[in-house]
């Protein structure tokens, strides 16, 4: 069951990602010592010499120069980066020619940085295919990694303990439990913490709390829900936003999901049978492990539900845990972000076990041939995608199965319909804490806020992806880059060139042609309104038939994920 895309392709053939660089030659001043910097201050990675990464060609490096940039990249990484950082470099034949890789393996004293320019100003992360540089919150978070601390245990030294109101927490813990939950277990299970005759309360506690004090130090520590009209985010027809105490949000981000989605049913041998749109049992799991494993340092960064007719998305602020891989998903191997609140869930019953999470979604899309469930890092980000197949039962292009070998839906069974219809309008909202936008409203200007809810709408209106990012080779069907796909996106109407240029937030013209605009043109994607004057003033540029087509619907998704995406990259 291969749930990552390109799992198992050789990395030449990979796109650049949190974990993988390529570079033709060595490049001028200090892009190299950069990317060692971020990969050592997150999950690692390798940085591949003689590869030109778009579009991707092998091109090797001379055998009579190997040795040479050998010794030149580990001087410079060496002399530029502090604490030292000491890759591992080997040489990999690939189509008869020469790579040097240049390996950065997951550092312990963090946070590295430049050596000139010191901790403050020359750290760097990796923010998908990217470097950029270390914020204050990032540079916290860095320094408990090295202190090993997770943020949750954290304790906050301006409040009191007494001062927290966590009464409906602690009769939540002893219904679950069968028994109370005194100080000295609180102090154990790191919800208080005594320092100097003090004793604060954690980070964590904060967050399973009632009172004021959590929204006003964790405004975004709350999920914000949305069901959109059709495929895209132009108009929404359901939102809510919710901001609860964190054992409290499962259930009502489930509430909002059963609300959104189909329930069909057939009649069996004897009892009827209920199905949902989607395994409600998998999206349960993936909502949990939004809660429990979600950067809740990244200010500015919340939690996303976003159902479409297509496809169910959840989006968590933060990428996976540093020690975990891609490949590690499924294995049973369990890595926790936040511990006290994984302790906190395990003991409530909302986890059964460590790293069983990956076997129940298996398990549960399994009965679902017609859903396929995607993985992915993008960005500082870890995102889940419930996508449905096409009506012939093909995959979408650009996706991987997690279901794939599964056997068809049994004869006389149909798929759910996509989307259901909202409550009427003035329904009440479902649970406590939770608001919804009547039905059938269109989303406001970015940045309003919902006249019914008085909360912002949930990612609506489309945005362009990160600046910077990368996907895979340009112009190729299943992979384009995020500028393409904005391009393609917005070009359903005519635009000229300084229009897609203001857009995807370019000014070189020459640049912007031959790396996004050419390959769409010379795949048929885009088509030009005066192709006989291709320098006319008048050019404008238009998507085809073919780039909004069934067969490019991977587009779609990939496009929507870049958008959704974007507040937690920025």
């Amino acid at each position: 069951m291969n749930i990552f895309q390109n799992p198992v392709a050789p990395f030449w053939e990979k796109p650049e990602s949190r974990r993988l660089e390529f570079k033709e030659t060595f490049p001028k001043g200090n892009q190299i010592a950069k990317t060692a910097i971020a990969f050592a201050n997150g999950a690692g990675g390798k940085i591949v010499f003689g590869v030109r990464d778009n579009p991707r060609e092998i091109v090797g490096i001379p055998d009579a120069e190997l040795f040479l940039m050998e010794e030149r990249v580990s001087d410079h990484i060496f002399t530029t980066c502090a604490p030292n950082i000491l890759p591992e470099i080997s040489i990999q034949s690939v189509e008869g020619k020469s790579l040097l890789v240049v390996e950065v393996f997951p550092g312990s004293h963090r946070p590295y940085h430049l050596r000139k320019k010191g901790r403050r100003q020359g750290a760097f992360i990796r923010v998908g295919s990217t470097n950029r540089p270390a914020s204050p919150e990032i540079l916290e978070s860095l320094e408990r990694q090295r202190r090993n601390v997770s943020f949750d245990a954290v304790p906050a030294y301006d409040v009191h303990w007494q001062d927290v109101n966590l009464e409906n927490f602690l009769t939540a813990y002893a219904e679950a439990t069968g028994k109370p939950l005194e100080e000295t277990h609180m102090r154990n299970l790191g919800l208080l913490i005594r320092e100097r005759e003090q004793t604060h309360p954690s980070n964590g506690a904060i967050l399973l709390s009632d009172d004021g004090d959590r929204v006003r130090r964790f405004p975004f520590a709350k999920i914000e829900c949305a069901r959109f009209k059709g495929v895209t985010m132009d108009v929404f027809i359901d939102q809510a936003t919710v901001n609860l105490p964190l054992h409290k949000v499962p259930e009502a981000c489930m509430a909002f999901v059963k609300r959104n989605i189909a329930l069909s049913a057939r009649i069996g041998e004897i009892h009827r049978e209920d199905r949902w749109e989607y395994p409600l049992e998998a999206v349960r799991e993936v909502v949990i492990n939004a809660v429990v494993h979600r950067d809740y340092a990244l200010m500015g960064s919340d939690t996303k539900i976003a159902i479409y007719d297509d496809m169910l998305e959840i989006t968590s602020p933060g990428p996976l845990p540093d020690t975990l891989s891609p490949e590690d998903l499924g294995t049973g191997r369990s890595v926790i972000r936040n511990r006290v609140i994984a302790l906190i869930f395990k003991d409530l019953g909302l986890i059964e076990a460590w790293g069983s999470g990956m076997l129940k979604i298996r398990q549960a899309v399994s009965e679902y041939p017609e859903t396929d469930v995607v993985f992915r890092e993008a960005g500082h980000a870890f995102q889940v995608q419930f996508v449905k197949r096409e009506t012939d039962g093909s995959v979408p292009s650009g996706t991987q199965s997690a279901t794939s070998g599964t056997k068809p839906a049994p004869s006389g069974t149909k798929p759910a319909p996509s989307g259901t219809k909202s409550a009427p309008n003035g329904a009440k909202s479902a649970p406590n804490g939770t608001q919804s936008a009547p039905s059938g409203t269109k989303s406001a200007p970015n940045g309003a806020k919902s006249a019914a809810s008085g909360t912002q709408s949930a990612p609506s209106g489309a945005k362009s992806a990160p600046n910077g990012a990368k996907s895979a080779p340009n112009g190729t069907k299943s992979a384009l880059s995020a500028e393409q796909l904005r391009v393609l996106e917005i070009c359903k109407s005519p635009l000229p060139i300084s229009k897609l240029l203001e857009i995807v937030h370019r000014s070189d013209r020459t640049k912007f042609r031959k790396s996004v605009l050419n390959p769409l043109i010379d795949s048929g994607l885009v088509v030009m309104t005066h192709p006989d004057k291709p320098n006319s003033p008048k050019q404008k540029y238009k998507a085809t038939d073919k780039a909004v087509s069934s067969k490019h619907r991977a587009h779609s998704l990939e496009l929507r994920a870049a958008y959704s995406l974007e507040q937690l990259t920025a």
